[in-house]
């Protein structure tokens, strides 16, 4: 009888177990359950985490997600951002658009039940991220049953994946529930078709066709697997594999694909992106005589060439992640770049080693064409996606990955040596990602950390200056004014990296306008008028950085030119704010210019008609222009306002 020692936990034999007469390769009954628990645990400190990101989008200001199983109709009929933006066209400010239903059907149901409850989204992305750990798993065993150590293969690929920390912003981020469902999908639908193909029982390919149709409507590059479900099929289909009976099985989830384009094309039209000129949509533009111009032939492939050897490096050592690679992070690359050239070498050895190995089937080959399959949609070179990289983008191609790691740790000979190297691979990622899980607590935690990383980013740089400006509205008087000096500094950055994001400039006008300095604030808020000169935030601030800054020129510095040139300005921004017309009455006031103070007190009362402070003002106004009857007839407006006006005046007198 064999007693379960201690280490036994580090022997992964223990685990599967060949049995007889057919002697196939199975699991232990724990092995599932175990495989379950480890990728629930090593997000389980995510769970008391608030939204944060692009959480914004489709839940917490979705309107359509809001009305709970009301708004699925919206949900499944436009765009997956139009719920946020509301407004035609701006749902589709990312090329080419986005129709992820599914996942966003998900968040209605769970506010439908529970009501916007951060906990309860987290819980289910870490359940649902532990069952692709089972389901990698699970359908691996099943394609590789005839390969040798299949179970360790499968096995050990498993507990990779679960562990890897570039996993993190899909899981730790709710919106990231896409990138999960469409993997979910897309392995089920793997799983069933080869289990059809090997059964010879066609009907199987009726819920791997439905599973890949939801794995679609939760993200669109789930259509990799339609190229990924043949291939498994071709290595692993035993000597009964023709290109006809593997066409065949695959026609199902082809017909499915299509349907799925027909829908999205319903929803959105035909239309895959043209190249935006706004760079945070579209990194492959420089800034050059004052405009943005594209990047040359060179410049974008040698950029785009550096950035897929930058996703190797993160797979193979997860350090310094970020949820930000947009521009400047990674900069303008031309092939004079070591990373670019060498990038493009490697890449064409995995392509030419994925090639050959299609005669040979052995899995390094078929791991790298799971990889190159899964990147090939989000690598720029087949049409734009938005950003040069996410580390969200090798969620499925980290399959790949992992299961060449897989494969290479079960050919190690010597036992002990494969058990150690392997917990210690595992150990090493499960805890870089237990680490990293907590910067996900929120907008403030996640951007203020990755500033620290993606320093060079121009959107992680705002992201950081406007959640610092809001937090600082929160905080005591010190820590806000630390706060909003921090703030300065990233948005200093980002319109040094970006000099037309006129959000960035916007927020940092807000950032020197809360540091009461209202004159750097005006030239921000000028700035992004520049940009856009209909941009009605920055034209109200500029209006209250001009109220603010002359009422400081006026009664703090006395200095009455200034005022009156800022409350003016004040005054014409902001034609209904009470306060900027007052204090420019008081200021023309006082420089002499009675008539100026006297449209200026008539607008104030008009804004505020029922405040008897606005019609003595004006009174007071018309008697220092020599007019007694209209002083006196406002002053009567007044005390018919209120009764104690004059009382309260001669108080204050």
């Amino acid at each position: 009888m064999h007693i379960f020692e201690i280490n036994d936990i580090f022997n992964f034999q223990h685990l599967i177990y060949t049995m007889s007469p057919k002697n196939k390769t199975t699991f232990s009954p724990i092995l599932p359950k175990l495989l379950f628990l480890f990728g629930f645990l090593i997000y389980a400190n995510t769970i008391t985490h608030d939204y944060a990101l692009d959480d914004a989008i489709v839940i917490t200001d979705n309107q359509y997600t809001q009305n709970g199983l009301a708004g699925l109709k919206g949900i499944f009929s436009y765009d997956t951002f139009y719920g946020f933006f509301k407004e035609e066209g701006k749902s589709k400010l990312v090329a080419g658009g986005r129709y992820r239903p599914l996942s966003l059907a998900t968040f209605a149901l769970e506010i439908s039940i529970f009501g916007s409850s951060p906990f309860v989204s987290h819980i289910v992305n870490a359940l649902l991220f532990a069952l692709c750990g089972y389901l990698v798993f699970f359908v691996l065993n099943e394609i590789l049953q005839q390969i040798p150590d299949g179970a360790i293969i499968s096995l050990f690929t498993a507990f990779i994946f679960a562990a890897h920390p570039i996993h993190t912003e899909v899981v730790a981020n709710i919106k990231g529930r896409d990138e999960i469902l469409a993997f979910l999908g897309s392995l089920m639908a793997l799983y069933f078709a080869f289990f059809a193909f090997k059964s010879k029982k066609s009907i199987w390919h009726l819920p791997g066709a439905f599973c890949l149709f939801l794995g679609l409507l939760s993200k669109e590059s789930a259509i990799t697997f339609l190229a990924i479900i043949p291939l498994s099929i071709y290595y692993f289909g035993g000597k009964t594999v023709t290109l006809k009976n593997v066409t065949l099985h695959t026609l199902p989830y082809l017909l499915v694909t299509i349907l799925f384009l027909v829908l999205r094309n319903a929803v959105l039209g035909s239309d895959f992106g043209e190249g935006s000129l706004e760079l945070m949509n579209n990194p492959f533009l420089k800034w050059q005589n004052g405009v943005y111009i594209p990047f040359n032939f060179a410049e974008k492939a040698a950029t785009i060439a550096y950035t897929l050897g930058l996703y190797v490096w993160l797979l193979f050592f997860p350090f310094n992640l970020t949820h930000d690679y947009y521009p400047r992070h990674i900069p303008i690359i031309t092939f004079d770049h070591f990373g670019a050239i060498l990038s493009v070498v490697l890449y064409a050895i995995m392509i030419f080693y994925a090639l050959k190995g299609l005669k040979s089937k052995n899995i390094l080959s078929f791991g790298l064409s799971i990889y190159l399959i899964n990147l090939s949609l989000v690598s720029n070179i087949l049409f734009p996606i938005g950003t040069n990289m996410a580390e969200r983008l090798l969620f499925a191609p980290s399959l790949g990955y992992t299961l060449m790691a897989g494969y290479l740790l079960s050919k190690i000979n010597n036992q002990s040596l494969k058990n150690t190297l392997t917990i210690s691979i595992i150990v090493l990622y499960a805890s870089l990602t237990w680490l990293r899980n907590p910067v996900w607590k929120d907008n403030f935690t996640l951007f203020t950390t990755d500033a620290k990383n993606a320093t060079e980013s121009a959107k992680v740089r705002n992201a950081a200056g406007g959640e610092l400006l809001a937090q600082s509205l929160k905080v005591d008087s010190i820590t806000a004014i630390r706060y909003r000096t921090e703030a300065v500094g990233h948005l200093q950055k980002a319109v040094t990296i970006h000099p037309a994001y006129k959000n960035a400039w916007l927020l940092l006008g807000n950032a020197f306008y809360y540091l009461n300095n209202f004159d750097q604030a005006i030239q921000a808020f000028k700035q992004a008028l520049v940009l856009d000169p209909e941009y009605a935030d920055a034209s109200k601030n500029m209006g209250l950085a001009y109220r603010d800054g002359g009422r400081i020129a006026g009664e703090t510095l006395g200095d009455l030119r200034k005022a009156t040139t800022y409350l003016k300005e004040a005054a014409a921004l902001l034609p209904e704010d009470y306060e900027a017309h007052r204090l420019a009455g008081i200021a023309f006031g006082f420089s002499g210019n009675k008539l100026e103070a006297i449209s200026y007190f008539q607008r104030a009362a008009q804004i505020k008609p029922d405040l008897s402070d606005a019609w003595i003002n004006l009174g007071t106004a018309y008697y220092q222009a020599g007019d007694p009857k209209n002083g006196a007839l406002f002053y009567q407006k007044a005390v018919s306002i209120d009764s104690t006006v004059m009382e309260r005046m001669s108080n204050r007198n």
